[in-house]
């Protein structure tokens, strides 16, 4: 590219397109004289191995820069290397310098749930970073920045301090990986971001595995938009040679370019054969699933189930134990409070990533929810989930068979998805689970369904007719046969059959398709109306030639900074709380780490443990939470914690908060049940 522009990156999971997008960006920033990277993950969660990928770069060119890479989130003070790169002594302020929570620029970070500001009128010790960069807003100006895809959105917001945001941008490579993690509301923003940065000559790169054309022609047009200080643009892409493949957009005298590859590109592994199955079951409690995983490796190997319910993820797990599986057991979601979820998912990392060799267990289960969709570097050998949208559903599948050279038993050499969450009606077409409907909608759903039938066969009730059946598969002549899917070859097609304008689905599922997608067409206009509020700029004001009237109707209703999650991602609020066990006159971590009477947690490693019981409550019990939930007493001096709201499990382990009593169990995690019920959790529900 001649000038700046945009790079959306393409390719299998496991590809290795993170290495490629780290290698573009030194690339970019030699030849334009650009001074950092900021790479945007789409989770907290997958922040945090991004880092680590970040500082091993950036010591590869000059180990000296490793205290210049940032960490932009709220769980960061429990990533131990960035704690001991960039806290040091500033955590107990030993430096002399004193934070100021409530200073003019609100929080340091906006998904901070602990509303904590770090000291930030100190001066890097002698072999330390500059502590100024930890102030209010001041992260993305550190030379390198790894942080959730919020901070990118945030600056795409009609708020306060937009200005110190986009300013933490400009003369980086801006990479965001993941791209297609973007919900219909938060491309909104997205798309505005790529237009300022298009105008301001930031060079982006955009990574994904399973991009919709659609989506991938939406963002050329964004970026190209800026470059040209055009309002309105259609640049048409070329359709790809190949997989993996690239796209590059730029300007040339506001002349749009849109290139991309001419020649196919081999991936680095073959494609291989990839057999389907359907294992229907649409209930809570996932005995049929329990059963599939332990006999799927009852002559060894790892089995990973990923399901789409909190609820429905722990019900498998007790069932496995309660019928006596012989081997491994690991659980992991997102109802685990950070201490247990960091230990798990660490945890599955060193028995089943690339480094695992000869530590990779005889026989294994990991049961999750949507954690283990993505940035989860881990290799399975049989892969059990419910069905989700085509596109979230192959990166589940990149979960399996993922690294070179794995060791497997004779039983599990062939790669194998079994798909539940569904079930037959006897009137035709799939039945889904309940919390699979309400998170991804009908539509995108049966658009999956129909595909995976094409390769796995009918789904049927019991005394359907066969012949009925091979009808719906296209006549008798398909009667028996299992295409199965060709991994990563049919990703791209796959993935535009199922976001295109083709029908996909059975004819049988005609009426019904039609409804579900009238109502999920509606329901992604009334979404991308609603971000429409939050904005930077009106529609097409944003080539305006200077900045008056920009914060002209701004969003006054998000009255703190730390609202603006709630501004760039929709959906039911949720709220974090730290758990603490009640005690004879006292309370204690719920490590079991002793408090003061009044809650006091004074030495910073005990503050650790009180903020390492910290979990999200399910949605329903925001409202309770927010009116009943406050700090300890014993929190109000302490920056970390003042903010806090304690959920205080009394001494028979349960809290009563609205209609709901609320548990934790260690190994479970969160337990939600009516008040009504004595125990154990809420069947069914919103939970997910």
């Amino acid at each position: 590219m001649p000038v700046p522009g945009l790079l959306v990156v393409e390719a299998p999971m496991g590809e290795g397109k993170t290495k490629a997008a780290l290698a573009a960006a030194e690339v970019l920033a030699a030849r334009f004289g650009l001074d950092g990277v900021f790479v945007a993950m789409p989770t907290q969660a997958t922040s945090d191995p991004m880092y680590e990928q970040v500082l091993s770069w950036v010591r590869s060119f000059d180990p000296e820069l490793e205290s210049e890479v940032g960490l932009l989130h709220g769980k960061r003070r429990f990533n131990p290397r960035w704690r001991g790169i960039w806290e040091g002594s500033a955590v107990d302020g030993s430096d002399g310098c004193t934070g100021d929570v409530g200073d003019e620029y609100g929080a340091i970070d906006e998904d901070d749930e602990f509303g904590m500001v770090a000291p930030c009128c100190g001066v890097a010790d002698r072999d330390g970073p500059p502590r100024w960069f930890l102030g209010s807003k001041r992260g993305l100006l550190t030379g390198f920045a790894v942080g959730t895809v919020d901070h990118l959105l945030y600056a795409a917001t009609r708020t306060r301090h937009v200005m110190l945001r986009f300013a933490g941008l400009a003369g980086k490579v801006v990479i965001v990986d993941e791209v297609h993690a973007a919900d219909v509301y938060m491309r909104q923003f997205l798309e505005e971001a790529l237009r300022w940065l298009g105008q301001a000559g930031v060079p982006v790169v955009l990574l994904s595995a399973t991009l919709p054309p659609q989506q991938r022609q939406s963002l050329v047009d964004a970026y190209i938009s800026g470059a040209t200080g055009r309002a309105d643009v259609s640049e048409v892409v070329p359709v790809p040679a190949g997989y993996p493949c690239v796209t590059a957009a730029y300007a040339v005298d506001e002349r749009p370019v849109v290139e991309t590859s001419t020649r196919a590109t081999a991936p680095w592994r073959a494609a291989f054969p990839m057999e389907l199955a359907w294992l229907p079951d649409v209930t809570v409690d996932g005995a049929v699933v329990a059963d599939a995983a332990r006999q799927a490796v009852a002559g060894g190997g790892v089995a990973l189930v990923i399901v789409n319910q909190v609820e429905r993820a722990q019900r498998i797990y007790r069932t496995l134990l309660d019928r006596g599986f012989d081997g491994e057991v690991h659980l992991l979601h997102g109802r685990l409070c950070t201490a247990h979820r960091a230990e798990r998912t660490e945890r599955c990392l060193q028995r089943l990533g690339p480094g695992a060799g000869g530590g990779r267990p005889a026989r294994m289960v990991v049961v999750a929810t949507q954690l283990a969709e993505q940035s989860f570097d881990v290799d399975a050998d049989v892969l059990i989930t419910d069905l989700a949208p085509v596109d979230l559903l192959l990166q589940r599948i990149g979960r399996l068979h993922r690294h070179e050279g794995t060791r497997r038993p004779a039983a599990v050499c062939c790669p194998r998805v079994m798909v539940s969450g569904v079930a037959a009606s006897p009137g035709g077409g799939p039945v889904f689970l309940p919390a699979s409907k309400l998170i991804y909608g009908e539509w995108p759903l049966l658009r999956a369904a129909a595909l995976v039938v094409e390769a796995a066969g009918p789904l049927t009730c019991e005394g359907d007719d066969a012949s009925e059946a091979a009808e719906v598969r296209g006549g008798p002549h398909e009667r028996g046969r299992r295409r199965g899917w060709s991994i990563p070859a049919q990703v791209p097609d796959l993935v535009a059959r199922a976001y295109g304008d083709a029908e996909a689905c059975p004819a049988a599922w005609a009426d019904r398709v039609r409804v579900a997608r009238e109502t999920y067409l509606e329901e992604q206009e009334k979404r991308a109306a609603a971000a429409q509020e939050f904005v930077l700029t009106r529609p097409r004001e944003w080539a305006a030639p200077t900045l008056a009237g920009l914060h002209c109707g701004g969003a006054y209703g998000v009255r703190a900074e730390e609202e603006l999650d709630a501004v760039v991602r929709d959906g039911e609020r949720s709220v974090e709380v730290v758990l603490v066990r009640r005690l004879p006159g006292g309370y204690a971590a719920l490590d079991g780490s002793r408090l003061g009477v009044h809650g006091e947690a004074v030495q910073d490693d005990v503050v650790d443990r009180v903020l390492g019981g910290s979990v999200r409550l399910p949605a329903r019990l925001t409202r309770d939470a927010e009116k009943d939930l406050a700090a300890l007493p014993g929190w109000s001096a302490h920056p970390w914690l003042r903010y806090s709201s304690a959920l205080v499990l009394e001494q028979d382990g349960w809290a009563s908060l609205g209609e709901y009593r609320v548990g934790y169990d260690e190994v479970l995690g969160l337990l939600v049940t009516a008040a009504s019920r004595p125990e154990g959790p809420r069947v069914g529900g919103d939970d997910v």
